[in-house]
């Protein structure tokens, strides 16, 4: 058992700059991280024996390495390759870590555990060469590898065109990108986005440079299915109404790809402060599911939540809401004054809110539409670690579910071994169409330990039939 004075479950840019914060105000600090290097999904570290030239995304591989190097310099500990597999108020973590087993202890712990991908289900999804927008960018940003063959890339927001972007600056072939929005609604967000002129004219360059290669961009549109035999042979696009349903009887098309990569948004990754008893409330514009939290991400006694896990806002506020974080454990634990606090703080937020003007911006216009999941076909295979289909969920709404953990005790839906994160929101819509209630009503799953996969002889433990307690006898 390791024990440190904060430890923070997460190291992309929430986790590593309160990492960076806590260490400036003499905090023995443990920043836990499954990935090789630091730097989470926005600032992925490249493979060791890349160089910055030859990978797409380079970018943010900049502010990357600037947050990896005063993570390093700051002395914190950087435990990496450690997978979390469960949290408990105390503080305890535990996790698997390159040589085994291990558990930390902390007086404080910050969670900045990102997003989830979310991904609703289509007809041939679990196709081979069907691949979701995140992983796509790791690919580029992490590997210097392109999808193979021509690619479709299709979903919402601005990780769309990013994508597409980089396959093409990499030598990768973009066949089409399938926009569920309309271009007015990206002209309408305008006022939200020119909080970050530098972002806004990125994304841009983005689209003007996919027009300039012959790309055909197709608005207000989605996948209505996904073709081939042993792989990806091409996906049949159909237009969309404002609700993101299928318009019935609109005029549908067939584009030829090798490869598809589809993202429907980005949903706070939440099941840790769920475990530590954290409320959440629903809030679509957020990315879904989101803890209550103070201004400054205070979650309870010494336990802060900072990043795109309290709501989805973007890189550039996670990276604010981490020093908060930061500071406030360092306020916690008795190394600065609130007087200090809260000079230190007051330069800060102003940054905080207009970093979160961008981010909310996007988030909003990510938000799930209540026609995208409802469209699913029957057959449609909608929680992939269990083979639940559309029509099984169906059934047991039918047969009385009014509530996703009775969806989950009634068909194994969400029980897999990703526990839920890929089928969750898509399962949830379905349950509130069918119900009539609103997705507050319900719910979300509950979590439980191992929220990770972890081998059967770490959850046993090491023990001889001698270890085991037996009671009393009883008297004769």
């Amino acid at each position: 058992m390791s024990r440190y004075d904060v430890i923070i479950l997460g190291g992309g840019p929430a986790g590593m700059r309160a990492a960076i914060t806590a260490r400036q105000h003499g905090l023995d600090v443990a920043v836990i991280d499954e990935g090789q290097r630091p730097g989470g999904q926005i600032y992925r570290a490249p493979s060791r024996d890349l160089q910055p030239h030859e990978r797409a995304g380079a970018t943010d591989l900049a502010q990357g390495e600037r947050l990896r190097a005063a993570v390093a310099e700051s002395g914190a500990h950087l435990l990496t390759r450690h997978r979390a597999w469960a949290a408990a108020p105390g503080i305890r973590v535990d996790c698997i870590a390159p040589d085994g087993p291990i558990s930390l202890e902390a007086d404080a712990l910050i969670l900045a555990t990102g997003t989830i991908e979310r991904v609703i289900p289509m007809p041939g999804l679990t196709l081979p060469g069907v691949i979701g927008l995140a992983a796509a960018t790791i690919l580029l940003k992490a590997h210097a590898v392109v999808p193979g063959g021509p690619t479709v890339v299709a979903g919402v927001g601005p990780l769309l065109y990013a994508v597409a972007a980089g396959i093409g600056k990499a030598g990768g072939r973009v066949a089409a990108v399938v926009d569920l929005l309309a271009p007015s609604e990206w002209a309408g967000a305008l006022l939200g986005l020119i909080s970050r002129p530098d972002l806004l004219a990125r994304g841009a360059g983005w689209m003007a440079g996919l027009r300039r290669a012959g790309v055909p961009i197709h608005h207000r549109a989605t996948l209505a299915a996904i073709h081939g035999g042993r792989g990806v042979e091409a996906v049949e696009i159909a237009p969309v109404a404002a609700d993101w349903s299928m318009i019935p009887g609109g005029p549908q098309s067939r584009i030829a790809a090798a490869s598809v990569a589809v993202g429907h948004g980005l949903v706070p990754a939440t099941e840790f402060a769920r475990l530590m008893g954290v409320a959440h409330r629903y809030d679509a514009a957020r990315g879904g599911w989101v803890p209550e939290v103070s201004e400054d991400g205070r979650a309870g006694e010494n336990l802060y939540i900072a990043g795109d896990c309290a709501g989805v806002s973007g890189a550039a506020a996670a990276e604010l809401a981490g020093s908060l974080a930061g500071l406030g454990v360092a306020r916690d634990l008795g190394r600065i004054s609130d007087d200090t606090y809260e000079k230190l703080t007051a330069r800060l937020r102003p940054s905080l809110r207009r970093a979160q003007r961008f981010g909310w911006t996007i988030s909003a216009m990510m938000a799930l539409r209540p026609g995208l999941a409802c469209g699913i076909a029957p057959k449609t295979i909608v929680c992939r670690c269990e083979d639940i289909s559309r029509q099984a969920i169906d059934n047991a709404v039918a047969g009385g579910v009014r509530h996703v953990n009775q969806l989950k005790s009634t068909t194994r839906c969400g029980m897999g071994p990703c526990q839920g994160r890929s089928c969750a929101d898509a399962a949830a819509e379905i349950v509130a169409a069918n119900t009539g209630l609103s997705r507050e009503a319900v719910g979300i799953w509950t979590p439980r330990v191992p929220l990770r996969p972890i081998p059967l002889e770490i959850a046993l433990g090491d023990f001889t039939y001698a270890d085991i307690p037996w009671p009393p006898m009883l008297p004769a």
